[in-house]
Order: C-alpha cells, then sequence, then structure tokens
C-alpha cells in the first residue's frame, strides 16, 4: 500500500551535498511548525529547538563534530535540545516540589520528545523538496555546545539537523530485511539471524560497490564491528554533563531514606 506519504518515508536519504540556497523565514517556520506537531509524552512538550544562524557558531558547530563542512553548505542548521526548564519555570512559580524533572525518566521523555519532533521536521524537509542529514555528533563535544548555545539547567543537545536544498542525492540505502526487526509476541532474533543476516550482508556489499561515490567494501556486520572500535574517549564524559546539566541520571541507583 503506498501514498505520497509512505512515499516520502521510505525514500529517505541523508543529504549532505546542497544547494547554495539559504531556506527562507517562512521555510524555517513551516519546518518548525511540523516538528512541533509530533507526538509528545503526557502532552508536556519537552524539546526545544535552536536555529544557529551566526557563521561564528556554526563554524565552532562544524569544528565541534569533527570537520563536516558540509553543514556549512547547508540551507539551515537546527539543534534539538530537550528540555525540562520550561517546565521548571512553570513549578516554580506555582510554589511546586520540581524534583521529579530530573529524574531519568523525565530526562527519557525529553529525548523521546525531541527525537519525534525531529523526525517530523525531515519528514515535513522532504515532502517540500528538501533533503537534511540528523548529526548526533554534536554529543562529541556535549559541554562545549551547551556552553556555545548557552543552554540552562535542565536542558541538553541531543541531535543538530542540516536542512537544504539537495545539491546531488544519493541511492537509497537498502533498510534491514524485517525478519531481523519485526517479530511477533515475543523476541525472535535467534530463528532467523543466521540464515537472513548474510544476505543483508551481501545486499549492503553490492550497494557501496555500485553506488554512484565513495565505493567501498563494506556490510552491515563488518559496519557494526567498525563503530565497535570507535576511540573509547569519545563523549566519555556524557553521563557526566548530563548530571551537570541537572538531571539526577543515577537516582535510581542510590538508596531511599
Amino acid at each position: 500500500m503506498n501514498n505520497s506519504i509512505i512515499d516520502v518515508i521510505t525514500n529517505h536519504k541523508s543529504i549532505r551535498h546542497f544547494k547554495n540556497q539559504k531556506l527562507t523565514g517562512d521555510e524555517v517556520d513551516t519546518l518548525v511548525d511540523a516538528a512541533t506537531h509530533a507526538s509528545t509524552s503526557t502532552f508536556s512538550q519537552q524539546y526545544s529547538i535552536i536555529s544557529v544562524t551566526d557563521p561564528q557558531k556554526l563554524a565552532e558547530i562544524e569544528r565541534l563534530t569533527g570537520g563536516k563542512k558540509w553543514m556549512l553548505g547547508s540551507g539551515h542548521y537546527f539543534v534539538m535540545v530537550a528540555d525540562q526548564y520550561r517546565n521548571l519555570q512553570i513549578a516554580q512559580k506555582a510554589g511546586q516540589d520540581p524534583y521529579i524533572l530530573r529524574t531519568t525518566d523525565k530526562f527519557l521523555a525529553s529525548v523521546f520528545d525531541a527525537s519525534l519532533a525531529t523526525e517530523n521536521l525531515v519528514l515535513a524537509a522532504e515532502s517540500m523538496g528538501m533533503g537534511a542529514t540528523i548529526m548526533g555528533s554534536i554529543l562529541n563535544e556535549s559541554e562545549r555546545i551547551i556552553e556555545l548555545l548557552g543552554l540552562p539547567e535542565l536542558t541538553f543537545p541531543l541531535l543538530g539537523i542540516a536542512v537544504g536544498y539537495p545539491e546531488t542525492e544519493p541511492e537509497t540505502k537498502p533498510r534491514m530485511p524485517k525478519q531481523l526487526q519485526h517479530f511477533t509476541d515475543t523476541y525472535q532474533l535467534d530463528k532467523v539471524i543466521s540464515d537472513v543476516l548474510p544476505e543483508y550482508d551481501a545486499q549492503i556489499n553490492e550497494y557501496y560497490a555500485e553506488r554512484g561515490s565513495n565505493n567501498r567494501k563494506e556490510t552491515f556486520s563488518t559496519h557494526i564491528l567498525s563503530e565497535l572500535s570507535r576511540d573509547r574517549s569519545v563523549r566519555a564524559e556524557l553521563l557526566a554533563n548530563i548530571a551537570r546539566q541537572g538531571f539526577d541520571v543515577d537516582e535510581q541507583l542510590k538508596p531511599l531514606n
């Protein structure tokens, strides 16, 4: 079953080569509006969106995220922020104890809300003829991103989104067979992985060998193994930085008084 929305979803690809065309104010507003209509945990809307337009800040983010110069050529750059600070202001004004906002539960709710809004924003951009890349690499130097964007307590930067009109478009990467991800009633990976994973590895290897640019020999399995060998010092302070922002993310490890 296909329709225009399904077509947009299934044709998703990350765009890293953009036309020299900045988004208009109306286009930015449309994308933000689409993001804010995503589902949200308990309707608490626990995230914020920052448009980064200052060239110096963009250049610093580019440096902090590992020299991804293509983000500087995008039409617009957003940072998605987990945000309980706004709800903290409501609690304090009402004289209520705001501690629940600092818990792991509420931090994760912020992450979920921001992630859903991110997907809405990207799908809206693609439906308008744009493309995007979601960048988790802002977590590499999260403490510096917090400082750069002036983020208060109970907020945390989660994702960057580079959006713009594609200069070139890559081929759509083959997604994992449903048998490896979708089960009925109980987790059933062990029953299918030895049969299905080699077929998927061969499909990914063929994709990388035949695509138009950056050809290489790689399977899904070798990709995962390369991820496991990444420098362990990268993001080593991530949990500590989350805690420094006021989220008591290890509160359930502490004995109750």
